[in-house]
């Protein structure tokens, strides 16, 4: 019991919306932190995943410790009883994002979700869609009042970023630091920038 509530444990949810490379370079970041992974990828962002990375399913379920189908409603990150530190859907559709406000889910990824809010865990959502109109901003702050964090993944142009890869390794750094986790890819302001290694070498 004491081991099992020893292991830190991280839900990564990608959904078809625009920008699974955050999913995939999330998963990266994680690899050698202390936290055991629980993927579960929808399939829409299988077929996104390809169209925008050329990267393949299974090199992206590799990435993960543990992958969850994303029908399999018995997987255990869809109980409560199953002691996680939260999630991190990345990116987040705009369906998936009503689905989970609403409580009304139709796959483990939303499911999962709606578990990490129930249990009052971290959730945070990479949302990726613009221009948002009324609706979408009504149901951000629906799951902003339930304790969701509302986190698009909008470029920190302070940390003068020379390439894609920079900008969303800043983004990804910044949400992992709401889990206490340091990737060692973040700029901060007022401090000097990270060694490549982030510190570690």
């Amino acid at each position: 019991m004491a081991q099992a509530a020893a292991i830190r444990r991280l839900i990564v949810g990608i959904t078809g919306a625009s920008g699974t490379i955050y999913g995939v370079r999330l998963l990266e970041l994680l690899r050698p932190l202390p936290v055991e992974t629980h993927l579960v990828m929808s399939r829409s962002a299988e077929v996104a995943l390809v169209l925008e990375t050329g990267l393949k399913p299974a090199a992206v379920r590799a990435l993960a410790d543990v992958v969850h189908a994303p029908g399999d409603v018995a997987a255990p990150i869809s109980s409560g009883s199953f002691m996680t530190s939260g999630m991190v859907v990345a990116p987040c559709s705009i369906r998936s994002m009503a689905e989970i406000a609403s409580g009304v889910t139709t796959s483990l990824l939303t499911r999962a979700a709606d578990v990490t809010l129930k249990e009052r865990r971290r959730l945070v959502l990479l949302v990726r869609e613009t221009p948002l109109h009324t609706g979408h901003l009504r149901t951000m702050t629906a799951l902003s009042e339930l304790g969701a964090v509302i986190a698009p993944p909008v470029p920190a142009f302070y940390a003068k970023p020379a390439t894609i890869a920079e900008m969303i390794d800043q983004t990804l750094g910044r949400t992992l630091d709401l889990f206490g986790l340091d990737s060692g890819t973040v700029r901060r302001w007022g401090e000097p920038a990270c060694p490549p290694d982030g510190g570690k070498g």
